[in-house]
């Protein structure tokens, strides 16, 4: 079959146009040559249509047992970089009584262990979460304080348990990237009390694992709240407790917050909107593990302050939402009316904490989304107060608090 050359006219639009023919050209031969080759090798008994889709399933099947060994590998590949990580950051132990001066090299194992089992053992992360215990997710006797009686006597692998991912536990995605955190928790802890001589400056330089862990972690617990199962697994109990520890950790959380911030900003977004969307008949068990885990969120300063910025804007863009249908008499979303109160507690409850924590009754704050909801609150509820009056009474006692809490919003 004679090849068609493509013209030299010295004219690139010309050139370019000669190229993009020939490519079909070559495209109608090839599918040509293929109709040829399945005709000629069909079996007896088989139409050309039959055996065409018997070939094309076979590719498809072939193509994506493929893309499983390549998740598997790229799986194992991120594994061996955390690990990696891992020894970097914690190169050297004091086996004598925690002193310094007595060091030995270590390396993480690989052997497989019982997946997140340490969560007794990792560090208290200084938050008071009595008033906001994790009781829909049974998480409240996880917050313990890290025992300071280690017998320092013990090798490396003794003290820190080896990375680990031979689990075929139901959320594996989340196992992976919680043992990752605990282990660097446990380091960090041990650094502290002079067992462990650590280097964190080396978070710095794989910002691409920190960045990738943190994801996998969030993305995981995203999809668990939004398709919730109750009892919820060992799993999903160590990864909520994993995340408020990462982030109250005050060292640990510069290199996440500073990697990682959009990525939470957009959980926590995704979080609001999980509440508010959430019609399902027996919701309220799932809205209250969302709730609590927002309020543990909001522990950590940086993330305090866009949280309520995202929570003042859900709650006003909702109120005139309200008054606009109560005013032309339309029909308002119920489901989300009823939700919206799940995020006024958990705004309550920060602006209370905040001003709790700052022992002072009045403070002068200026965050742009305040002047936004304050801006027509008062005839808002006015107009609401008579028809929605536990609405309206939500939307006043936010107001005061909101005058009476230390902090500040971009």
């Amino acid at each position: 079959m004679e090849l068609r050359s493509i013209p030299q006219s010295g004219d690139p639009a010309a050139e370019v146009k000669g190229r993009r023919e020939n490519q079909v050209w070559y495209l109608k031969i090839s599918k040509l040559a293929l109709a040829f080759a399945i005709i000629h090798s069909k079996p007896p008994g088989k139409s050309c249509k039959e055996y065409t889709e018997h070939l094309a399933k076979i590719v498809s099947e072939q193509d994506f047992g493929w893309k499983s060994k390549v998740e598997v590998l790229e799986a194992e590949v991120f594994r061996l970089r955390q690990e990696l990580l891992l020894n970097k950051i914690c190169r050297r132990v004091c086996l004598e009584s925690g002193k310094p001066g007595v060091l030995a090299e270590t390396h993480l194992d690989q052997e497989c262990i019982n997946p997140v089992s340490n969560s007794s053992q990792l560090e208290d992360s200084g938050c008071d979460v009595s008033d906001y215990a994790f009781d829909s997710l049974g998480i409240a006797s996880d917050f313990h304080q890290f025992e300071h009686n280690i017998d320092t006597s013990k090798s490396w692998l003794e003290i820190v348990p080896p990375l680990n991912l031979c689990s075929a536990s139901k959320d594996e995605s989340l196992t992976a990237p919680v043992q990752f955190f605990q282990h660097l928790l446990e380091i960090r802890k041990l650094s502290e009390g002079g067992i462990l001589q650590a280097d964190f400056t080396e978070l710095e330089n794989d910002s691409f694992t920190i960045c990738n862990s943190v994801s996998q972690l969030l993305d995981g617990l995203t999809a668990f709240f939004n398709s919730p199962k109750f009892p919820v697994s060992n799993v999903l109990t160590e990864a909520v407790c994993v995340l408020i520890k990462l982030i109250t950790n005050t060292k640990l959380s510069n290199h996440v917050l500073k990697k990682c911030f959009k990525k939470l900003e957009e959980f926590k977004k995704n979080l609001i909107q999980i509440i508010l969307r959430n019609s399902s008949v027996n919701r309220f068990q799932a809205l209250d593990a969302v709730s609590h885990t927002l309020l543990l969120l909001g522990r950590n300063n940086i993330l305090r302050n866009s949280l309520v910025s995202f929570l003042l804007s859900e709650l006003r863009q909702f109120a005139e939402q309200l008054l606009q249908a109560y005013q032309i008499h339309e029909m308002y979303d119920i489901t989300q009316y009823e939700n919206i109160f799940s995020l006024f507690m958990i705004l309550e409850q920060l602006l209370q904490y905040e001003t709790e924590k700052s022992n002072i009754s009045s403070l002068d704050y200026d965050g742009e989304e305040k002047i936004k909801f304050l801006k027509n609150l008062d005839q808002i509820i006015l107009h609401l107060s008579d028809e929605f009056p536990l609405f309206s009474l939500y939307l006043w006692r936010v107001s005061v608090l909101l005058n009476s809490a230390q902090i500040q919003i971009d």
